[in-house]
């Protein structure tokens, strides 16, 4: 019945996106759509989905970080539903906490606020007095658990339908993200987990006077109930005010951002990857918070070597080390043509090489010269590179968010060649390339795919999206 009920509200949207190829789905040519057609059809997708409940709006915000996906405005307006998600009524969390502890709330809180302070898709946040400390209590929805497993079956079902009836790569990548969410989503249910990787990223941050991860309240974790220390910030977007005043610096914001996660992805290997505005905040004295460890993806040590060595590759310009590298780190579709890969990738080192060229020019390039080649290609970024570019996205808009004029790579570069024996250290130095310089040019990569990643990636994105869903770039 779920199935049925998912297919209906989502079949209209469906055939739409479909005539916009085939004016009759089956025959014909392309609808005319305009711009505007887009936004509006882009509302009434959010609206849907936001209708269909906690699975649909977390799903969207999964897709919302896949520019290699889907186009805008699709991509924004799903970006949108990180704020639109209604609370679930008091009376329902206080039956939670009392399942939870065997305590109702007046006994177990000495204050606790009935209005959440953020809700999520999955669970909301309250703030409350805890034994005279000043919490968070973090509460899952109820029945989110049953609702999530119902949905994740019947989005499976439905796409295996579509994969038949119109397949192309971009219907296969969106299963993908489909099985990786029912895999990720279990975990992010179970706020037991959630407080053994916060007390991890804790730890391994300690010695980081500009990074505050909030301490999980010793014997407070349960299933759908969780304690953390409460922190006062802001959301990263919002602290403009500030800036303004002079209270907090920009750069030294961005800059612990950009700190935090290249420890995490290249030193710990344990990486926080939820990453938006609502998960960062700003605390008074300029000190960054980081929220929600429910979504972590484990960097092993061979991940990280390998993207190294590719980095290497491409520093060399040696097409064949990249393909290795690329057919490594699993971003090549196995049976895939080897020599339509190879032209692939010397086409974008050459466009890369054009130091001349600007970040805007390099888009176009990359737009009139690869965009054929590439919606073909049988290329699929793995999940592990997905949370990396989401990270780099965040940064880069950040940064331009209060500083139109910052250059990332300004900012990439010194930090890891300050991180340089740390990384070493981690990935046991004697299997890393021997270059004095290779921190710095690792740092220099970071922030160019922050750049491009934020300004070109999404046009490009929205070229490829764009012939998967019918937008029209007008000109």
């Amino acid at each position: 019945m779920r199935t049925l009920i998912v297919a209906l509200r989502l079949l209209p949207f469906l055939l739409s996106f479909l005539r916009d190829h085939r004016r009759w789905v089956v025959a014909g040519g392309p609808a005319l759509r305009d711009e505007e057609y887009h936004r509006r059809r882009a509302a009434r997708l959010v609206a849907s989905i936001a209708e269909l409940g906690p699975t649909f709006v977390k799903l969207a915000q999964v897709f919302a970080a896949r520019a290699d996906l889907i186009p805008e405005p699709y991509l924004g307006a799903l970006s949108a539903l990180h704020d639109r998600v209604p609370p679930v009524p008091y009376e329902a969390v206080d039956a939670t906490i009392v399942e939870a502890y065997g305590e109702p709330v007046g006994t177990l809180f000495e204050r606790f606020d009935r209005e959440p302070i953020a809700a999520a898709s999955l669970g909301q946040v309250h703030r409350a007095t805890h034994r005279g400390q000043d919490v968070a209590v973090k509460v899952l929805r109820p029945g989110v658990e049953a609702l999530v497993a119902q949905d994740v079956l019947a989005s499976a079902k439905i796409l295996a339908v579509l994969g038949r009836w119109w397949p192309n790569r971009h219907v296969i990548a969106l299963q993908g993200v489909v099985a990786e969410f029912s895999v990720r989503v279990g975990d992010e249910m179970d706020f037991r987990k959630e407080a053994e990787v916060a007390q991890e990223i804790r730890r391994n941050f300690r010695q980081h006077p500009g990074v505050v991860v909030p301490r999980v309240i010793p014997g407070m974790a349960r299933q759908r109930v969780l304690l953390l220390e409460f922190v006062e910030g802001r959301r990263i977007d919002a602290i403009g005010d500030w800036i303004a005043e002079g209270r907090v610096s920009q750069r030294a914001v961005v800059r612990t951002v950009m700190e935090m996660y290249i420890q995490m992805m290249l030193v710990d290997g344990l990486f926080h990857a939820d990453p938006h505005p609502g998960n960062l905040l700003v605390a008074p004295d300029g000190r960054l918070v980081l929220l929600d460890f429910g979504m972590a993806v484990r960097v092993d040590r061979d991940l990280r070597l390998r993207l190294i060595e590719t980095v290497f590759a491409s520093i060399r310009g040696d097409v064949e080390g990249i393909v290795r590298g690329f057919e490594a780190l699993g971003v090549i579709q196995p049976g895939a043509d080897p020599e339509a890969i190879r032209q692939l990738i010397a086409k974008l080192l050459a466009i890369a090489n054009q130091h001349t060229v600007t970040r805007e020019r390099m888009a176009q390039l990359l737009a009139d010269e690869v965009m054929h080649e590439l919606f073909d290609a049988p290329v699929v970024l793995p999940s592990d590179l997905v949370y990396f570019a989401r990270t780099a996205s965040l940064i880069e808009g950040i940064g331009m968010r209060y500083d139109p004029h910052f250059n990332a790579i300004e900012f990439a570069s010194p930090i890891a060649l300050r991180m340089r024996p740390r990384i070493v250290a981690s990935l046991r130095g004697d299997a890393l390339p021997r270059r004095d310089d290779w921190a710095a040019t690792l740092g220099g990569l970071v922030g160019e795919i922050a750049g491009v990643m934020h300004r070109a990636g999404r046009e490009i994105a929205g070229i490829v999206g764009g012939r998967m869903f019918g937008v029209a770039k007008s000109a």
